[in-house]
C-alpha cells in the first residue's frame, strides 16, 4: 500500500561514550512540528547541565519534510549524523535528540561525526520499528434512519471512529486509511440524507 510508512513504536534512548564525553540519545515517534519543538525544550530543561543538545527529524509520508540542528557543535558534526541514520533506516515521523556531556577532551570533527552517529543508532536500536497507516480524518452528517447503512459501512471499511452525535440528524468524525479515502466518500455520499463536511 502506498499509504505505510516506517516509524518507531514508542520513545526509546541509547548512550555512548567516548574520551569521557557522554552522549545521551533520545528517539520518539512525532506527528508535528509543535511536538517536536516540546519534546526538544523538555530535554533542555531535563539536562540543562549539558553542553549540547542537537537533533535532526523527518515528518511526512514522502519523507520531505526534515531539519538537523548542530547546536554550537562544528556544521554538519551532529544534526546531520543523526539525520543520516533515520534515513538509513528508512524511518519517518521521528525525532532524535542526542545530548552530549563534554568530558574534557576535543573529539575532532570526525570523532564527533562518529559519536553522534553511534548514539543515534543506539537509540534506534533500542526501539521497535513498526509500519503504521497513514489516516485522514472524514467527517459527516447523515438521518437516523441511514444509520444502519453508515455502520456497515463503517465496519466494511474497518474506520476508526472519532466522535459521534446521534440525534434528529446524526454526525460522526472517522478515521480512514489515506489509500481508501475517496471510495470511502463516494459510498457515504450515496447514502439517502447525508452529507460529507470535510
Amino acid at each position: 500500500m502506498e499509504d505505510t510508512y516506517r516509524s518507531i513504536e514508542k520513545p526509546s534512548q541509547g548512550i555512548y561514550k567516548e574520551k569521557g564525553s557522554k552522549f545521551l540519545s533520545f528517539a520518539y515517534p512525532v506527528t508535528n512540528e509543535e511536538e517536536i519543538q516540546d519534546l526538544i525544550h523538555q530535554l533542555k530543561k531535563q539536562y540543562h547541565d549539558a553542553r549540547h543538545h542537537c537533533y535532526a527529524y523527518i515528518l511526512g509520508k514522502d519523507m520531505k519534510n526534515f531539519r538537523s540542528n548542530d547546536d554550537g557543535e562544528p556544521n554538519h558534526s551532529a544534526g546531520d549524523p543523526i539525520l543520516g541514520q533515520i534515513k538509513s533506516n528508512e524511518l519517518t515521523q521521528i525525532l532524535i535528540v542526542v545530548v552530549r556531556y563534554f568530558g574534557g577532551t576535543k573529539l575532532g570533527v570526525g570523532g564527533l561525526i562518529r559519536a553522534y552517529k553511534t548514539a543515534a543508532a543506539e537509540a534506534i536500536a533500542s526501539s521497535e520499528i513498526v509500519e503504521k497507516t497513514v489516516m485522514v480524518p472524514i467527517e459527516f452528517s447523515f438521518g437516523y434512519l441511514s444509520m444502519d447503512e453508515i455502520m456497515r459501512t463503517v465496519k466494511k471499511y474497518d474506520l476508526k471512529i472519532i466522535s459521534q452525535e446521534f440525534d434528529n440528524s446524526c454526525r460522526i468524525k472517522v478515521a480512514c486509511r489515506e489509500s481508501l479515502a475517496e471510495e470511502v466518500i463516494g459510498v457515504l455520499s450515496e447514502v439517502p440524507t447525508s452529507s460529507q463536511i470535510k
